[in-house]
């Protein structure tokens, strides 16, 4: 095999490129290099720093979310206390006011039943003085004829009449009470 002869009379490896292709490569890869670091890091770096953004935004955003919910429960649960407080007072007041309720009814049927009581005794009253009344001329017209009678004179006077009937029946209430009194 013929190898490549240089001028200088030195063979050449080919392992090791040529000075003007390393150059070449090295121009080449510059290029590259600027144009990637120019154009398209710039578009990386921007989709990067959006994304980041809406990432930490959403995250922001659920924690104001979170925190907003936290405190609503917070506020429920202070309404929930305070609705079951209002509750067991309305309950205790409705107990009160049932006690109140009862009592006055209570007190409302004692007047009531001590009104009845005094009615029937007036009553009572009223009808034995119209017995008493009753009785008494009853008794008055038979102690006078009785004693018309007995006497043999009549007592057509008014006022000798009444005497007689009112001195006959003090005696019978005279005896009455006494009778009484001894029995006890």
């Amino acid at each position: 095999m013929n190898s490549i002869t240089l001028a200088a009379g030195e063979e050449l490896n080919p392992l090791i490129p040529h000075p003007v292709e390393i150059v070449l490569s090295l121009v080449v890869f510059g290029l590259l290099y600027l144009a990637v670091k120019k154009w398209v890091v710039p578009n990386f770096e921007k989709t990067f720093a959006e994304r980041t953004s809406a990432i930490e935004g959403g995250l922001q955003a659920a924690e104001t979310k979170q925190a907003e919910a936290d405190a609503r429960l917070a506020e429920l649960n202070k309404q929930l206390g305070e609705a079951r407080h209002e509750a067991a007072r309305i309950r205790e007041d409705a107990r009160e006011q049932g006690a109140a309720i009862v009592a006055e009814m209570r007190e409302q049927a004692q007047a009531e039943a001590a009104r009845i009581v005094e009615h029937a005794h007036a009553q009572i009253e009223a009808e034995r003085q119209q017995a008493v009344t009753s009785l008494r001329a009853e008794v008055g017209t038979l102690a006078t004829s009785l004693a018309g009678r007995i006497v043999g004179e009549s007592l057509d006077d008014e006022a000798r009449q009444s005497r007689v009937v009112e001195r006959f029946l003090a005696d019978l209430e005279t005896q009455g009470a006494a009778a009484q009194n001894g029995a006890h």
